[in-house]
């Protein structure tokens, strides 16, 4: 495999039993006894009561008012999951129908929402609620439409964290939004994953398909770090690397959308790297061969993450619409921005990490 490079987007190596309840019962000014009359006496104010000692029923029985028809209480089946199972299978024979037959939508990039929502979310969810358990903060900082750009620290050896951001997008964000991910080049050159990552959404971390995206109005995410950041050895863990020329602040500029800091806590600890094959990675052409304390020691068992806790908070969001267009090519002002970005996500991560209580709880 050729060595791994990147496009230059920066300089770097680039959506709820039982019976019913029954009704309540509202009493009219001229409601009628249904059964039969009874016994009755007239009370001071003229109305009607039961002799003493007689047993009232009026609340087994059903009572209108003037204007309404009785109306008999309504029963409800039993609910014994036959018709959700039923309902669940027509629904998954449908999906399996429209993919034998082709009948689905993808777009130019290649992204297939039905696919990600009703299949790839639902693999990636039981790893994000039940194994990394991330918690979610600041979810509100995304725009409810129209583009913007997430920028979020990289880190992990392998870059789940990623895609743990799409989950924590498609999971909890009131308007069900979709993040669509900016990606290193040597994902399309993996087999397999090169498919489910274009099925996913994910596409070239270039500045002419993130502008595209921008410009459609759809949620973007980049993490400028590249391999510098998922490759940094554990002893630099939470220690951000160089965001590069500020290309992701340019595209920003020139779409006039915000930019959403976005700091992630639990990935760095998933595979410690303590070591880097160098000559092994040449030779397969990656970025680097981690060597962490299980893996490759363990075989296949070392490849298994370390199941930490996860928190993802999205800042503030950082205004660009303020400026005008020429302030894209402005270079000092793309470092100031990028600066800013990069301050406030390492600020963050610190503040984050005071708060946690241990890596794995």
């Amino acid at each position: 495999m050729a060595d791994a490079k990147v496009i230059p987007f920066d300089d770097d190596h680039r959506s709820r039993g039982g019976a019913a309840q029954r009704p309540s019962r509202r009493r009219g000014a001229g409601s009628r006894r249904q059964g039969g009359a009874r016994p009755a006496v007239v009370g001071e104010v003229g109305e009607v009561q039961p002799l003493p000692g007689v047993a009232s029923v009026q609340d087994d029985v059903p009572v209108t008012g003037e204007d309404e028809q009785p109306q008999e209480p309504a029963v409800e089946a039993a609910d014994d999951g036959t018709g959700g199972l039923e309902r669940r299978v027509a629904s998954g024979l449908a999906f399996l129908r429209r993919r034998l037959t082709g009948d689905y939508d993808v777009d130019d990039f290649g992204y297939d929402e039905e696919l990600t929502d009703q299949v790839l979310m639902s693999l990636l969810r039981p790893v994000y609620e039940k194994y990394f358990r991330v918690e979610v903060k600041g979810i509100e900082n995304i725009p409810s439409e129209g583009g913007a750009l997430i920028v979020a620290n990289h880190s992990g050896t392998v870059p789940v964290d990623g895609l743990m951001m799409q989950v924590a997008v498609h999971d909890h964000h009131p308007a069900g939004r979709h993040l669509r991910l900016l990606a290193a080049d040597l994902v399309f050159m993996l087999p397999v994953v090169n498919e489910l990552a274009r099925k996913l959404g994910h596409t070239l971390a270039c500045a002419e398909d993130a502008e595209q995206l921008l410009g459609q109005g759809e949620l973007v995410g980049v993490m400028p770090e590249g391999f510098k950041g998922i490759g940094k050895p554990f002893g630099e863990r939470y220690k951000l690397q160089r965001f590069g020329r500020g290309g992701f602040v340019s595209t920003a500029l020139r779409q006039g959308v915000p930019i959403v800091p976005c700091s992630i806590v639990g990935a760095e600890e998933i595979y410690p790297m303590i070591g880097n094959a160098k000559t092994l990675a040449r030779v397969l052409g990656f970025p680097y061969f981690p060597l962490t304390p299980t893996f490759p020691w363990l075989g296949p068992l070392g490849a298994i993450p370390l199941p930490t806790k996860w928190t993802i908070q999205f800042g503030e969001p950082i205004l660009t619409d303020g400026y005008p267009l020429e302030a894209a090519d402005d270079p000092m002002l793309m470092f100031n921005l990028t600066d800013q970005v990069r301050e406030q996500i390492q600020h963050t991560l610190y503040k984050l990490l005071v708060q946690r209580r241990s890596v794995f709880f």
